[in-house]
């Protein structure tokens, strides 16, 4: 394939922020979407959504990020909107444990509502939001986020959306993920194709070996 041609491929993602209200979902994704940050950002109402696109290996990757309310007022309202997703960040805020303690029981109701099952290819990243805080602040020690994290088998980034610490990172690397997932998909298609080629062609010449003697 040309670079020209796969330079034109595009490929839509849809990304949902699940957590605790108050964690900083809205104010990471304008950081990351607008390069801005606003400190007297409200709490989300229901379900919002920005729209930003990028390039990887030639992919263009036009990612529909969606940040959804973490009252519990409003689950009627977010959670019709996890189904399609490709892609979850269960985020959570150092400077409060609840937040991070409530984690699983985000990612058990975005997995029951998403209808994706117990996979275990789906990519969930999580997000310990506000590390720009005084270490005093802090109630969330990062080896406790990542041994969780590795017990789950799920990745973990430390992000600021007010000074955009690792913000940028975070969302590439969910698009790199899904990319090397759709490449490992596409090689494995192509692979059992070929195969099913060759026993074809393997079970004809074996009926005109037959036929000859």
């Amino acid at each position: 394939m040309s670079s020209k041609s796969s330079a034109n491929k595009s490929r839509i993602l849809k990304i949902v922020l699940v957590g605790d209200g108050g964690v900083g979902k809205s104010s990471l994704i304008t950081r990351y979407v607008k390069n801005e940050f606003n400190v007297n950002c409200f709490h989300t109402i229901g379900v919002e959504f920005l729209k930003k696109d990028v390039s990887y290996q030639g992919v263009t990757y036009a990612l529909q990020i969606w940040d959804t309310a973490g009252q519990e007022l409003f689950k009627s309202l977010r959670t019709p909107f996890y189904r399609g997703s490709d892609a979850c960040f269960l985020t959570y805020s150092v400077d409060d444990e609840n937040s991070f303690k409530n984690l699983q029981t985000w990612k058990e109701e975005f997995l029951q509502y998403a209808k994706i099952g117990e996979d275990q290819s789906f990519p969930f990243v999580v997000l310990g939001n506000k590390v720009d805080i005084d270490p005093y602040e802090r109630k969330v020690d990062l080896q406790t986020a990542v041994d969780y994290c590795d017990k789950q088998r799920i990745l973990h980034f430390e992000t600021s959306a007010k000074s955009s610490a690792n913000v940028e990172a975070a969302f590439m690397k969910i698009v790199q993920t899904i990319a090397e997932f759709d490449r490992s998909n596409y090689l494995s298609s192509n692979t059992m194709k070929t195969s099913t080629i060759n026993l074809q062609k393997m079970e004809k010449k074996s009926d005109s070996e037959r036929a000859c003697c």
